[in-house]
C-alpha cells in the first residue's frame, strides 16, 4: 500500500512537472480551509507529504510560501492564485497542475472565487523537519 501511495505522489509530481512597505501581520487561511494529509516519508533528507486541500467558495489560504517545491493538481474547482505583487501568477481549473517554488520570496495566495470547493492534491517535497507552509504578512493590496 505505501509503494503503490509512492508511486501515485511521484506520478502525480511528474506529470505535473511536465506541464507546467511596513509592518504587516500574517493572514491565516480562511474559515473551512482543511487539510488531510494522504500520505508521507522521508527519504534523502527530504520529507514527502501527499495531502487533500479544501478551499470552500469564497475562502482562501492566507498568504504563504513553503520551504521546498509543491506540486499541485486540481481535483475539483477553480483555484485563483495570487503572488506577493498582488498580480495573478494563474486560474487553474480542474485537471490542472502547478509548482509552487520553495523560499521567502515565492509568497502566494490561494483563493476559491467559485461557488463550489477546490478540492487540491498536493505533494510538498520539503527539507526534513521542515512546516508545510511558512505564514506571511499580506503584502498589503485588496487581496484577503
Amino acid at each position: 500500500m505505501r509503494t503503490t501511495l509512492r508511486a501515485a505522489a511521484v506520478g502525480t509530481a511528474l506529470v505535473g512537472l511536465s506541464l507546467t512597505p511596513g509592518i504587516a501581520q500574517a493572514t491565516p487561511g480562511g474559515p473551512g480551509v482543511s487539510g488531510t494529509i494522504l500520505a508521507q516519508w522521508t527519504e534523502g533528507g527530504r520529507d514527502y507529504v501527499l495531502r487533500e486541500i479544501t478551499i470552500p467558495a469564497g475562502q482562501a489560504t492566507g498568504w504563504h510560501y513553503h520551504d521546498g517545491t509543491l506540486f499541485a493538481y486540481v481535483k475539483q474547482g477553480t483555484l485563483s492564485h495570487f503572488d506577493s505583487n498582488c498580480a495573478s501568477d494563474g486560474v487553474y481549473k480542474k485537471g490542472s497542475f502547478l509548482k509552487e517554488p520553495a523560499g521567502a520570496d515565492h509568497v502566494h495566495i490561494g483563493q476559491n472565487r467559485g461557488t463550489n470547493d477546490v478540492v487540491l492534491d498536493v505533494l510538498y517535497v520539503l527539507p526534513h523537519g521542515a512546516p508545510l507552509s511558512e505564514d506571511a504578512p499580506a503584502p498589503g493590496c485588496d487581496l484577503p
